[in-house]
């Protein structure tokens, strides 16, 4: 009986799909996991649509019975005229032997995507001279929002919890309601309730001091 002549035997990889990021450096290499899932060694081939723009460390070479490879592609062209382009890989199985046949074949995608977040680009070579997004210069500025209110904010802060320090301290040195003897008219007179409530606000005052 004569062997089918088309592929028969199922690629895997993953992942199904390779995304590279170009506004990370880690990004612009995957990793792609190649299984053989037969008994018997497959030699295996990487094909590209775009090979100028990927390098492929071992794009040629052997999987052994029941196990799997690691084939590293790098994105060696992150320019901006790349983005959101699909390039294909073809990985192709074949027979152990210089003439074997083809018994595997599949295309996987391949995108660039634009980076996310132009801040994390700088300091990283940038392949081709392009105008600078706004949002590279807006946060400088934004970081001097904070700088002139903080001192108005500081010293409205301090003149609030000093005067409200005084008064739970004056409400502290008053007499209580029953309390006999005192020179103090009656209405200065305070409750107990009223001496925990400002012994409490005394307390939280005084962790601000510390802690500032």
């Amino acid at each position: 009986m004569r062997p089918p002549s088309g592929p028969v035997v199922p690629v895997l990889v993953f992942p199904p799909d390779l995304v590279f990021r170009a506004d990370q450096r880690s990004g612009s290499r995957q990793l792609l996991t190649l299984y053989n899932p037969t008994g018997a060694a497959l030699r295996f081939r990487v094909l590209c649509t775009a090979p100028a723009k990927y390098t492929v460390f071992d794009a040629e070479g052997y999987v052994k019975p029941q196990s799997c490879i690691d084939i590293v592609i790098r994105h060696v062209a992150p320019n901006p005229s790349h983005y959101d382009v699909q390039d294909r890989f073809r990985i192709e199985l074949s027979e152990e032997g210089t003439d074997g046949r083809v018994v595997g074949r599949k295309d996987i995608t391949s995108v660039l995507r634009a980076p996310a977040y132009p801040l994390e680009l700088q300091g990283q070579p940038d392949p081709t001279p392009h105008p600078e997004p706004p949002s590279w210069t807006a946060p400088p500025t934004a970081q001097h929002f904070p700088e002139n209110p903080l001192p108005h904010l500081a010293t409205s802060s301090f003149l609030l919890f000093l005067l409200m320090g005084t008064v739970s301290v004056a409400f502290l040195l008053l007499p209580l309601q029953d309390e006999l003897g005192s020179q103090l008219p009656q209405i200065l007179h305070v409750s107990l309730g009223q001496k925990l409530v400002a012994a409490y606000v005394l307390g939280l005052l005084t962790m601000v001091f510390l802690r500032t």
